[in-house]
C-alpha cells in the first residue's frame, strides 16, 4: 500500500519521538539518582554559597563585564572611525590593531597585562584596571569591526542632507550617522556584551583575593572546598541569569531591526 508524504513525515516524526522517549526511559534506569544527587543538587552545599555567591561572585561578574564593555565600545568607536578615515596611516594602524586583537586568545592578553606589564615597567595596575584593560582591548576589536559595518550601513545620504543643511563632517557623524549606527547594531553589540561576560572568568589568572572572585573562581574555591560540583551547577545557572535575558533582548531588537526595514 502506498505511503503518501504526509503519512511518511508522519511516521517519520513518530520515531524520532520514540528515540528520543526510549533514550530517557533508559537514563532514568541506569542513572544512580542518588549519587547524581549528591555531585549536583546538594542542598546543604547549596545553602553555604549564599549570599556571597550573589553579593560578591555575582556582583563582580557584571562589574567586570561592564568595565570591560565600556571601555571596549569607546575604543571600538575610534577604531571603527580609523578604520573609515581617508588618511591611510589611521586605517592602517586601525586594521594592525584589529586583526591582531581578534587573532590572539584573551587570555594572553590577561597574562600580558597582569605579569607582563608590571613587570616590564615596574607599575602595579589596579585589578579593576587590569580586568577592563584586558577585555575592552579584546572586545574593542570586534565591536569595531561591528560599528564599522552599522555606519557604512547608514545611507550616503544621510550624511549628504545634513552636510546641505550647513553641519561639517564631524557634526554630520555625530548627530545624524554614528546614532543610526548604534541602533543598527545594536544586536551584534549585546552578542558581545554576553561574550564578555563569559570571559570575565579569566579574571581566575589574575590572583584574587575573596572579595575579588566572580562566578566562575567562586563555584571552583566552592568545589575544592565542598567536593561536590553543586557549585559549579549554581555559578553556571546564575551566569545564565545574566545572559538568558540578553539573548531575549537580542532576539527582540533583531526583531524590531528587521520589522523596520
Amino acid at each position: 500500500m502506498p505511503v503518501s508524504k504526509r503519512q511518511r513525515a508522519r511516521i517519520t516524526r513518530g520515531v524520532q519521538y520514540g528515540v528520543l522517549v526510549a533514550a530517557v526511559v533508559v537514563f532514568a534506569l541506569i542513572a544512580d539518582w542518588h549519587q547524581l544527587r549528591m555531585a549536583f543538587f546538594d542542598v546543604e552545599v547549596a545553602k553555604a554559597l549564599f549570599p556571597e555567591i550573589i553579593t560578591t561572585a555575582l556582583v563582580n561578574t557584571v562589574l567586570y563585564t561592564l568595565l570591560g564593555f565600556g571601555f571596549g565600545l569607546a575604543l571600538g568607536l575610534v577604531l571603527a572611525l580609523m578604520r573609515l578615515s581617508s588618511v591611510p596611516p589611521y586605517r592602517w594602524i586601525a586594521v594592525t590593531y584589529i586583526e591582531f586583537f581578534r587573532g590572539i586568545p584573551c587570555l594572553l592578553v590577561f597574562i600580558a597585562l597582569g605579569f607582563g606589564v608590571p613587570l616590564a615597567f615596574e607599575v602595579a595596575l589596579d585589578m579593576n584596571i587590569t580586568v577592563m584593560l584586558s577585555l575592552g582591548l579584546v572586545g574593542a576589536a570586534y565591536m569595531a569591526e561591528t560599528i564599522r559595518a552599522g555606519i557604512q550601513a547608514v545611507p550616503k545620504g544621510q550624511t549628504e542632507a545634513a552636510r546641505s543643511l550647513g553641519m561639517s563632517q564631524g557634526r554630520a557623524m555625530a548627530s545624524i550617522v554614528i546614532p543610526q549606527a548604534f541602533r543598527i547594531v545594536l544586536p551584534p553589540l549585546t552578542n558581545e556584551l554576553i561574550l564578555l561576560t563569559k570571559d570575565s572568568s579569566l579574571v581566575y589568572l589574575l590572583g584574587l583575593s575573596l572579595t575579588q572572585f566572580e562566578l566562575a573562581n567562586f563555584g571552583r574555591d566552592a568545589l575544592n572546598e565542598h567536593k561536590s560540583l553543586t557549585p559549579i551547577l549554581i555559578a553556571g545557572l546564575l551566569y545564565l541569569v545574566i545572559t538568558l535575558p540578553l539573548g531575549q533582548l537580542v532576539r527582540r531588537l533583531e526583531a524590531r531591526t528587521a520589522k523596520a526595514r
